[in-house]
């Protein structure tokens, strides 16, 4: 095969994994919320009970105590700052690969983004961990990027070893493991989202699952109105909490996608990571082409495929022609790209973080005098090294649940072209 033969046909489908997998299960679990006229979960006609039931199957699912359903992933991450009481004064360490709702939640709560560099295995290093962290340190966000996680052991161990709340970010990884036990179920708490990128969809939602009765109190509360409710649904000021919450609840009909999407998960994701599986194996015959680390390959859920080239350049090149010859989505798709064009995924390329904007014109949380330490820290590029020289070098490509065995084959065989014309075979 010549790349120079440009096909018009995109062989990635879209990186919309949950999409395809909507059928008539999801119709009709929708249709019962509605035909009972009750989309509200707390009360109604004749509820349907699906938050309930959605967050039961979670809870066995990764032996966890509590599970709490919310509007977004990003609403998740809010509650779960709330719940450990992260504020002005404190310490938030995350990686510099991430999304910006994760420093997005840290600096609504009024706390301060530590960024912690990342290792091949492109999620959070514990060795540039067990250096950031210190007295002012009150949480670790461990974001699971890209599908799969890193070294969660040595991770855990420091937290617990520094009595520091360790946060699990699900988010792009729900239905990946690590030595055989899911990911979610290691951290003080755990975020998923359900957004339409996302392994399984409700289009958006979010969900946060804690073990400790004191965190599933104070979650509860958060992401109602500040308050628990009584066995009538009602808001009850007599409760455990009595603070001010956000309001991001789920509602019945996004409940019940995620029930039926929920039940689907171990197809979406055996399907990626098969289709995961090929592509590594076949990309990383290339000389000069190394693949992302995974330490745990049957655990990764497979959406994404990370290889890293000698030099930017020749990863551009790549990607370049690789594209060109059909390995790309459609025009609504992203994927098959550098991972420096890969946005707000980027921590350099989150412009209100490099310039330190605040959430309001008094510039808080920089402003406050709890966070007087925040004037030395900058969120430049250059911050994290490794992660800039593997960001520099690598490109990303999207591996959807409809990704063919035939694709991929074609794919493996554009890649092997592409490096055999820039002379690295």
């Amino acid at each position: 095969m010549s790349i120079e033969t440009t096909h018009e046909e995109a062989l990635l489908p879209y990186e919309w994994p949950g999409s395809y997998f909507i059928g008539e299960e999801e119709v009709e679990a929708v249709n019962k919320v509605l035909l009972a006229r009750s989309p509200f979960r707390f009360y109604g006609h004749d509820l349907q009970h699906y938050a309930d039931r959605a967050e039961d199957l979670f809870r066995q699912r990764l032996g966890r105590k509590h599970a709490l359903l919310v509007n977004s992933g990003t609403g998740a991450l809010s509650a779960a700052m709330a719940a450990a009481d992260v504020g002005p004064g404190d310490e938030v360490l995350l990686p510099g690969y991430l999304w910006v709702a994760c420093i997005s939640a840290v600096v609504r709560a009024g706390a301060i983004p530590r960024l912690v560099d990342i290792d091949a295995t492109f999620t959070m290093d514990p060795a540039d961990l067990e250096r950031k962290i210190n007295a002012r340190t009150k949480t670790v966000l461990l974001v699971h990027m890209s599908g799969a996680c890193g070294d969660v052991g040595r991770i855990v161990e420091i937290c617990r070893r520094h009595n520091v709340t360790l946060i699990e970010d699900v988010a792009q990884a729900n239905g990946a493991t690590f030595g055989g036990k899911p990911l979610g179920s290691f951290g003080d708490m755990a975020i998923f989202s359900f957004q339409y990128n996302k392994n399984m969809t409700s289009g958006e939602g979010g969900m946060v699952v804690c073990d400790d009765d004191t965190l599933y109190d104070r979650l509860y509360a958060y992401h109602d109105l500040g308050y628990a409710r009584n066995a009538a649904g009602r808001l009850d000021p007599e409760g455990p909490v009595q603070g001010w919450g956000f309001g991001i609840r789920m509602s019945e009909i996004a409940a019940a996608l995620v029930y039926t999407q929920a039940q689907k998960l171990d197809q979406i994701t055996a399907n990626m990571r098969a289709r995961n599986r090929q592509l590594y194996d076949g990309i990383s015959q290339i000389p000069g082409a190394t693949p992302r680390r995974r330490i745990d390959p049957d655990g990764d859920s497979g959406p994404f495929v990370i290889m890293t080239w000698p030099s930017a350049e020749v990863c551009r090149q790549i990607v370049e022609r690789t594209r060109a010859a059909g390995v790309r989505p459609g025009p609504k798709g992203i994927g098959n790209i550098c991972m420096t064009d890969w946005g707000l995924h980027i921590y350099y390329n989150n412009v209100a973080l490099v310039k330190k904007r605040g959430v309001n014109s008094a510039g808080r949380p920089w402003s406050d005098p709890l966070n007087e330490f925040a004037r030395e820290i900058s969120y430049d590029k250059g911050t994290l090294p490794q992660m800039d020289d593997l960001i520099e070098r690598s490109n990303l490509i999207t591996v959807a649940p409809a990704l063919t065995e035939e694709a991929c084959d074609r794919i493996i065989a554009i890649f092997h072209d592409a490096a055999r014309e820039l002379g690295l075979t």
